[in-house]
């Protein structure tokens, strides 16, 4: 990995992959293994809160054609971009310089396409004004590549990310269908995630790529290019690195499955820092409910294996949409402003 010399105030100790644990799914389809593959995932997402899977099940060529999509994306200038600037409904182009996460004092060394489920502008749900379901903003005439590298990808992963969440149900001492019908029309979001090399200005600023942060939906699926770069906090308070693994996914949990669990499950802060001499590529795929699901953390307070966390206005239901809407306003500069053209 062609490193730079990583900026003091983004230490952090690269770890043996046993502090993230690594669960094959190879047998999740088999019955008597999946017990035990739930419990692994549970283990892993109460006391560490990240995770990585193999074995997913997710042709490679699906996921390399993403990337390369990726890649091709933000190799446009950025007048072609801004035809498609980021609205407020978290679709399309959002420049450098936009990101600037809660409690962070500088603004996140990143580009962004967001896009989400693919609906029409006559989709009830579009129709109905349910937060954050609007139809995507394809670049077909500056990137018609965009839409097909994507959309195979983002099904692929929310197909997983569902069988995941029942696993997580099941390891929890609830039914494998638990989160079926808040998913029936998921929310889930995705983001194209460009990184550049950090330059001076950046290391002065103490800059790092995504400032850390809890994610805020339910579960993500992250597949991250072979140069590093995320950093996650353990239980200790100690930065440690997520160093990548060929043909798996990164996963983790979001304030809305810790809120869902009634705290059972863990949202753990991360951050990115961009440390390489080349531009950093990655693909999270936030793999929320629908927009106007309920989130009821009383829902596992029958049967579960562990003790709740939370208590008392903490157990409110949240809706997952508005949730996700409010956190948006907090973090990303469209909901000030109108984006510019640069």
């Amino acid at each position: 990995m062609p490193d730079i010399e990583t900026p003091s105030y983004g230490a952090a100790t690269r770890v043996d992959f046993d502090q993230i644990p690594v669960v094959d799914l190879a047998l999740l389809d088999q019955p008597d293994a999946l017990p035990a593959i739930a419990a692994e995932l549970v283990d892993a997402a109460r006391n560490v809160g990240f995770f990585y899977v193999k074995n997913h099940g997710i042709d490679a060529a699906i996921c390399a054609r993403a990337l390369a999509a990726s890649r091709q994306f933000f190799a446009l200038g950025d007048a072609e971009k801004a035809s498609i600037a980021v609205d407020q409904h978290q679709r399309g182009w959002m420049a450098l310089g936009m990101a600037n996460l809660e409690g962070s004092q500088t603004h996140d060394a990143k580009e962004v396409f967001f896009w989400g489920r693919d609906v029409g502008s006559r989709d009830a749900d579009v129709l109905a004004g349910l937060a954050l379901v609007h139809p995507n903003q394809w670049p077909n005439e500056t990137a018609p590549f965009l839409r097909p590298g994507l959309l195979p990808y983002y099904d692929a992963v929310m197909a997983l990310g569902r069988r995941l969440m029942g696993c997580l149900a099941l390891g929890l001492g609830q039914s494998r269908d638990l989160f079926e019908q808040a998913y029936e029309k998921p929310l889930g979001r995705g983001q194209l995630v460009y990184y550049p090399p950090l330059e001076t200005a950046d290391i002065t600023a103490m800059r790092f790529g995504a400032a850390a942060h809890s994610d805020f939906g339910a579960l993500t699926v992250l597949m991250q290019d072979n140069l590093g770069g995320l950093q996650v906090q353990n239980r200790a308070g100690e930065w440690i690195e997520a160093m990548p693994i060929a043909d798996t996914f990164v996963c983790n949990i979001g304030d809305l499955l810790e809120h869902w669990t009634n705290g059972r499950l863990v949202s753990t802060k991360h951050r990115v820092l961009n440390r390489s001499k080349a531009a950093r590529f990655s693909i999270p795929i936030f793999c929320d409910p629908a927009s106007d699901a309920v989130v009821d953390p009383t829902a596992f307070d029958q049967g579960s294996k562990f003790p709740g966390m939370l208590a008392g206005a903490d157990r409110q239901p949240i809706q997952a949409g508005v949730y996700i809407m409010a956190k948006n306003k907090k973090n990303f500069a469209q909901y000030e402003q109108p984006p510019t053209t640069p």
